[in-house]
């Protein structure tokens, strides 16, 4: 195929399993990832598991001179941009270092894609940038009105994309709006190592169910929904992993027209409860998980599930894994990888 792929954030939980499925569709593959929030064993696993290794540089999106001194030393043919900080309710208590990590650290690599005439991107966007949805499914065109900073800034990102999509003589681009990615890989060897706390519910109730923490805990039972709890639709990191090599593939082929910026969901087009999530977890280590309720947090919505018809129509991409499936592959990472890529 002879495609070289630049991985902004690839050595991360999602980025490692990307990294992982375009080597193996036969793609090369440049990670560059300043290892905030990730660790440099995931790449080489991915490098143990996989049809190839990727080439590593560790570096900040916000640094112009490594990102030009990147694209000079290698052809790159296609960006796909997934550096940038994650966490709702820490947007939410420091909203500056989202709008400086994920705004301006994406338009740094816009303008260095720009000098070195790389004109394909697919950027890693959030079913966040909506906020609190008036309809259920959603659709990529729904109002966009989020509520947290996190989702403020992604949605900056789009918009600065699309106008720059526009001008960018022969540019062609892909938003991916994910929805909640969980899992891990069948292997049990990479997967969601988050430093410190865990901000988001699979890798929580994991260090639960292996004893690292006391209790889940269950944030709002009072939202208008079946059970109280939040509902959300959890995909499977490795669906969303074929999902990036779908659009990538689509826009190196030339099927996406040039100067246009395609928006396309990446779900299940199936919600679930953060109660039903609950019990599905206890049916796959086949024990209790001890829970408690609490308030809920700043920035959290009631429901998000995803229209995914799109992404089946354009991409060719429908996912294919059940929540059974995401909750037993995470507890096999977990189970192996005790105290993650740190054992």
């Amino acid at each position: 195929m002879g495609k070289t792929i630049l991985a902004t954030g690839g050595a991360g939980f999602i980025g490692s399993h990307i990294t992982l499925e375009l080597l193996n569709s036969g793609y090369d593959v440049v990670v560059f990832d300043n290892l905030s929030n990730s660790s440099p064993k995931s790449i080489a696993r991915v490098a143990r598991i996989s049809n190839g290794a990727p080439v590593f540089i560790k570096g900040d999106v916000r640094d112009a001179a490594a990102l030009n001194a990147l694209f000079a030393s290698h052809e790159i043919d296609a960006v796909i941009h997934l550096a940038g900080l994650k966490a709702v309710g820490e947007s939410v208590a420091h909203p500056q270092r989202y709008y400086d990590v994920n705004v301006a650290g994406s338009t740094t690599l816009f303008n260095a894609m720009l000098h070195h005439g790389v004109k394909h991107l697919v950027f890693s966007s959030s079913a966040t940038v909506h906020g609190a949805p008036k309809t259920l499914p959603m659709r990529e065109n729904d109002p966009t009105r989020p509520v947290s900073p996190y989702g403020s800034t992604k949605l900056m990102v789009e918009q600065i994309l699309t106008d720059v999509s526009k001008v960018g003589a022969g540019w062609s681009s892909m938003i991916l709006r994910y929805f909640n990615p969980v899992g891990a890989h069948p292997s049990g060897q990479i997967g969601e190592d988050p430093l410190g706390t865990p901000d988001n519910l699979f890798p929580f109730i994991a260090q639960v169910a292996a004893g690292r923490r006391e209790c889940l805990q269950i944030f709002g039972t009072d939202y208008p929904t079946p059970d109280g709890t939040a509902i959300r639709d959890y995909i499977h990191v490795m669906d969303l992993a074929r999902g990036h090599v779908k659009a990538i593939k689509h826009l190196l082929e030339q099927r996406q027209p040039v100067n246009t910026t395609e928006v396309v969901n990446l779900g299940t087009g199936k919600g679930a409860s953060v109660a039903e999530v609950h019990r599905a977890w206890e049916q796959a280590i086949g024990a209790d998980i001890p829970a408690r309720n609490a308030p809920r947090r700043p920035g959290d919505a009631p429901h998000y599930c995803a229209d995914t018809g799109k992404a089946k129509a354009l991409l060719g991409w429908q996912a294919r894994y059940t929540l059974a499936q995401m909750c037993q592959d995470h507890w096999r990472w977990q189970q192996i990888n005790p105290e993650g890529y740190g054992t």
